[in-house]
């Protein structure tokens, strides 16, 4: 059973600048600050700000205005991500891929497939995502299969990680067709569709990321897009990248954020530090000031790369203007990624053993940031860094960089 947006399809919003959008995920942000422990301890999904998400319009800042969107500013859509976040980043995933989704159409549609899907998505249509496969190879083995019928073609297969899935209205889900990649649109409620909130992850609680069957789904062949040879030069994976970032950027400042607080008014200083506020320890002075320069530097990192894809004229992507864009947003990922864990668990440290009491919530911090930066290793983030300097070799073209 999905959970759409019927109710709000025709009043979502349209953002008509940079600063309206910030403005709205700012407001959008707040509302998400009260009964985020809640959710996460109970698991409590946030349809409220989801749909108050689509009601603003934000759902449609990186639509162009072509096709009746804002054509915002990857800037802005980076610092939109990291507000939510900061807040409840599961709300912040949820329509992470609804966004990948929208760069993957415009990359790869055709005009009449950009303008059905994309003039949806204006009015307030959410794109969810049915996402890689179990007992796979990786997570580019693909086995779901279109099948043609007598009565049409058909889709078949069964995917996990689907974030946004159940509360989309669209869902967009990869199948193998004659030995091709194709990437199907399928508008919802839909016969044989399935969707099972089986995940189980320790953070990211409350963003239904789990299982997706498809038995015998009926296909509209119009609403088919081949994914990109290897070959092709695409931002897809680099603007997927960037939000991702700016998820753990928001991670981390929501954690420094609450740290601070609870540091100031619950937490009492150790017996050795003959201080009589734990915000005067020295140790934890300089241990604020490390997160916070770290963060600052994840964040201006975070905010170049997004310069650097604004930079880019999409009419013109070549191989290496697409990898320098990969490599930005790669660099900001590994400081991202790194500062959400640290700030996370320096907030347990610094609040001591009271910190850890169910009721506070704090460990929401660390195990979202856990869970979150897990999607992409790190490790394969510098290593594409360190070969694109050294070798000039340029990093893989996929959704993951």
């Amino acid at each position: 059973m999905t959970q759409n947006s019927d109710e709000i399809i025709n009043r979502a919003a349209v953002l008509n600048s940079d600063e309206q959008a910030i403005a709205a995920a700012r407001h959008l942000a707040e509302q998400a600050k009260g009964g985020a422990v809640e959710r996460d301890q109970q698991r409590i999904y946030p349809i409220a700000l989801l749909n108050q998400f689509t009601a603003l319009g934000l759902g449609s800042i990186s639509v162009p205005c072509e096709f009746g969107g804002a054509g915002l500013s990857y800037q802005t859509l980076a610092e939109v991500f990291r507000l939510i976040s900061a807040s409840d980043p599961s709300l912040g995933q949820i329509p992470q891929n609804h966004f990948g989704l929208i760069q993957f159409i415009l990359g790869e549609g055709s005009a009449a497939q950009q303008q059905q899907l994309l003039s949806a998505v204006v009015q307030g249509k959410r794109l969810g995502n049915g996402g890689p496969e179990k007992n796979t190879k990786h997570t580019r083995d693909v086995q779901a299969q279109l099948v043609t019928t007598s009565q049409g073609l058909t889709l078949t297969g069964e995917k996990f990680y689907s974030t946004g899935a159940l509360f989309a209205d669209i869902l967009v889900t990869t199948a193998m067709h004659d030995q091709q990649p194709k990437m199907a649109f399928i508008p919802l409620p839909a016969s044989g569709v399935e969707i099972v909130d089986d995940w189980s992850g320790i953070g990211q609680r409350t963003t239904a990321s789990g299982t997706v069957k498809l038995q015998q789904v009926a296909v509209d062949p119009a609403l088919l897009i081949s994914l990109p040879a290897a070959e092709k030069p695409t931002l897809r994976g680099a603007v997927s990248q960037l939000i991702q970032a700016a998820i753990d950027a928001g991670i981390a400042q929501g954690a420094l954020d609450e740290a601070l607080e609870f540091v100031r008014s619950s937490s009492r200083p150790w017996v050795d530090a003959n201080v009589s506020r734990n915000a005067d320890d020295p140790y934890i002075l300089a241990d604020v000031g490390r997160i916070s320069t770290e963060l600052s530097a994840a964040n201006a990192l975070l905010t170049r790369a997004a310069r650097v894809l604004d930079s880019i004229d999409q009419q013109a992507l070549t191989a290496e203007n697409c990898a320098r864009a990969s490599i930005a947003v790669a660099e900001a990922k590994v400081l991202t990624t790194e500062v959400a864990l640290r700030a996370s668990e320096k907030l347990l440290e610094w609040g001591g053993s009271r910190g850890t009491l169910l009721r506070h919530g704090l460990d929401r911090h660390w195990r979202n940031a856990r869970t979150h930066t897990l999607h992409d290793p790190v490790r394969w983030k510098t290593h594409a860094i360190g070969n694109y300097y050294l070798n000039d070799a340029l990093p893989a073209r996929h959704a993951w960089i």
